[in-house]
């Protein structure tokens, strides 16, 4: 299997697919390369048929669905590290965004987010959190699904109107937490964040094709809202993806740009959680590669996982600058030719310090690389190119507006969800969840929901991993109380919870 040419240093720097899953990290200061770099290795992977997915920040990595223009300079590059059949071309794209806008629309209900993912995205306190906390737990032990942040208001409301009750069999309510709660969610609504909750939900077959690109200039303005949306779709894949050990190469990549923010007064709960997927997603196949200005922008018990680093140029004006410098230089194996310290400061932009896993499993020296040039364009593209990606895409389309009108007219029954396309047998996902925290649906086989449907045999649940949704699985038929769940009747039957 061909390896992934990364630049040529002494000689030539290759990633190996079959160490692709064992993470990386890409770093360095702002305008130095780094999209370069995640652009080559996304280049890489696609040309040996490995699905990437990774986030548009500045709107310059739409640029791998266009065949990029030589030049000079390229062509001098081309031959000074000696790439053989280097041709300008373009990768198969699918254009997400969460927004709907600028791609196909990444949805996902209340109940997959949790309450701890959804707290973080709504920058409520702990105690805050702690009421979220009793109202999923209530909405999960009636068997009962939220959809979206209409579903959730409405169950707070009725959390606030019954809290007597509650406190007594959930713990104490706080109504002027739950007010908090309803003002964060306007907040959330106002700046479009409604947009992510709801369905059709995202099938995570659809990220299993070939370059997935995250449009993320607009969310990237709602920090907490990006880190926590990415966060929540490598738990679903961590959850849903079947144990596949080492493979020759892997099954997904995922690129976390702007890393630095997943981890930003990030609570230890929920660092945790992200070192136990990045340290267990690696046997589902999956890699994953951070990207941030400075290496300690990763927590150290991340950032020992991470086998492949690419370092591009720290200019060390600040002691924040330098003791990232000194970070940088002791997490490399030394080269006895090489002072990293005082090379990270000299870099060019193209350059980079660059440290691969090679034969067993053993990381190399670092070697002072020239990054190859990408393929594609470099840089933005037009609307009207956008467009005609777009309608080449291999996804069909979402309609979250319509998806809203069937469940809202879908009366309650299994009759009429069949009618919506939902088979009679149809079985519920058993699970619910967040990162940080486990969080599962437990309907038994035979017992009924407080609108009387039946839950399929061999679909019970019970507590497990954080991050598990209760959404089907991408081979499981649909579930019928998506939308019987509509019926006017699912508030009604929480009443009757007592």
């Amino acid at each position: 299997m061909d390896d992934i040419l990364i630049g040529k240093g002494e000689r030539p720097v290759h990633l190996l697919p079959r160490y692709g899953n064992r993470h990386g990290l890409v770093a360095g200061a702002t305008g130095t390369g780094k999209t370069i770099s995640l652009m080559v290795m996304a280049e890489g992977f696609s040309r040996l048929g490995v699905p990437v997915f990774m986030a548009d920040v500045k709107g310059d990595v739409a640029g791998l669905a266009m065949a990029g223009t030589s030049n000079d300079k390229i062509q001098q590059r081309v031959a000074q590290i000696g790439i053989q059949g280097y041709a300008n071309e373009a990768s198969p794209v699918v254009f997400w965004d969460l927004y709907g806008k600028a791609g196909h629309p990444v949805r996902a209900t209340i109940s997959e987010v949790g309450p701890s993912l959804l707290g973080r995205m709504l920058e409520i306190n702990d105690t805050q959190e702690g009421m979220l906390e009793i109202a999923f737990k209530l909405a999960d032990d009636r068997g009962l699904l939220l959809l979206d942040l209409d579903d959730l208001r409405a169950l707070l409301g009725f959390v606030a109107d019954n809290r007597k009750e509650i406190s007594t069999k959930y713990g104490l309510i706080s109504t002027q937490s739950i007010a908090a709660i309803q003002r964060a969610l306007l907040g959330l609504e106002r700046e479009g964040g409604e947009a992510l909750f709801g369905e059709p939900a995202l099938d995570l077959n659809d990220l299993m094709r070939i370059v997935n690109i995250l449009a993320a200039d607009q969310l990237i303005l709602k920090p907490r809202l990006y880190s926590s949306f990415l966060l929540w779709l490598l738990s679903e894949l961590f959850e849903n993806l079947p144990e596949v050990g080492d493979l020759e190469k892997p099954k997904l990549v995922f690129f976390f740009d702007e890393a630095h923010l997943l981890f930003d007064d990030a609570p230890s709960a929920l660092r945790q959680r992200v070192e136990q997927v990045v340290r267990i997603i690696r046997s589902k196949g999956v890699g994953v590669y951070f990207c941030s200005q400075f290496p300690d922008d990763v927590p150290n018990e991340i950032l020992g996982q991470l086998g492949n680093r690419i370092q591009h140029a720290l200019r060390a004006y600040t002691p924040r600058d330098q003791k990232a410098v000194r970070t940088a230089a002791e997490t490399f194996v030394a080269n006895p030719r090489l002072d990293v310290a005082k090379v990270i400061a000299e870099l060019s932009v193209g350059e980079a310090l660059v440290s691969t896993l090679q034969d067993k499993g053993v990381p190399m020296p670092v070697e002072r690389t020239i990054i190859c040039p990408p393929r594609c364009r470099m840089g933005a593209i037009t609307a009207e190119e956008r467009a005609t990606v777009r309608s080449r895409s291999p996804i069909g389309v979402r309609d979250p507006e319509q998806a809203k009108r069937v469940g809202r007219h879908s009366g309650g029954s299994a009759e009429r969800a069949r009618a919506a396309g939902a088979g009679p047998d149809a079985g519920s996902s058993p699970a619910a969840g967040s990162a940080g925290r486990g969080y599962v649906r437990s309907r038994h086989a035979g017992e009924r929901d407080p609108l009387g449907h039946q839950a399929t045999p061999g679909h019970g649940g019970s507590h497990g991993q954080a991050g598990r949704a209760h959404r089907r699985q991408p081979d499981r038929p649909a579930d019928p109380s998506r939308h019987a769940r509509r019926d006017p009747r699912w508030l009604e039957a929480l009443v009757t919870w007592r």
